[in-house]
């Protein structure tokens, strides 16, 4: 599946898929994930549905993507917070872009999906909005400091929501970031408590094992179960 790119505001987004498509996939991508973006869209269309599928990238993935500040957990680099710029993006300029370029239905059903601090992001906006039909979050950052007690106070307002961790993620020496299994479990728990159509997916290897695949296999899950 060959990309188009197309300039949305001041970036150059990479556009897959279908124009009559049921789903439209959002994904904010960093650098790092873009030469592996092919292999990725290749994994969700072994799914039998119509797609448009757009990776928006993000100039500073910790800053863009991290819904408020928090210091450094592991580098130097610390979170920015600047989540609710992100998400207007979003829903001001990439959304409305992509509805007048593309044949899209009124109804078309929106994913919005990503790996690590993407995924968190992903979650995050669920709270803001119910824009969105589903949420396809893999390896999310839910060890973010302040992510589990803010999401009790504003539930996720999506149809479906799929999680995953890698099974040796949790093992890791840093304390901030090994309570990440403990609160996927949680966080499944409340999803399931709150009626939200989810799933948890463990899969095998740390959290930089098969990104696109793995965010793959959450896009696809959003799409197969729920149709």
């Amino acid at each position: 599946m060959t990309a188009q790119t197309m300039q949305i505001g001041n970036r150059p987004c990479r556009i897959y898929g279908e124009v009559h498509a049921e789903y439209l996939l959002l994904q904010m991508t960093g650098e790092h994930e873009l030469q592996s973006m092919g292999s990725e869209v290749a994994a969700i269309a072994q799914s039998a549905h119509h797609f448009l599928f757009a990776a928006i990238p993000v100039e500073s993935w910790n800053d863009a993507l991290s819904p408020w500040e928090a210091p450094a957990v592991w580098g130097k680099q610390g979170f920015g917070g600047n989540a609710g710029d992100t998400l207007r993006f979003l829903t001001e300029q990439v959304i409305p872009t992509l509805k007048q370029q593309y044949p899209l239905p009124e109804n078309v059903k929106i994913i919005l999906g990503g790996y690590s601090l993407a995924g968190l992001f992903a979650l995050w906006t669920s709270t803001q909005t119910n824009l969105f039909y589903g949420v396809a979050a893999a390896s999310p950052s839910v060890w973010f400091p302040g992510w589990m007690e803010f999401e009790q106070q504003h539930p996720m307002q999506a149809r479906c929501v799929y999680l995953s961790l890698g099974d040796k993620e949790e093992r890791t020496k840093n304390a901030v970031m090994a309570v990440v299994g403990d609160h996927i479990r949680t966080l499944y728990s409340r999803l399931t408590a709150h009626g939200v159509d989810s799933t948890l997916e463990w899969n095998s290897g740390g959290h930089f094992k098969n990104a696109d695949l793995r965010t793959a296999k959450a896009f696809r899950w959003v799409m197969e179960e729920h149709t």
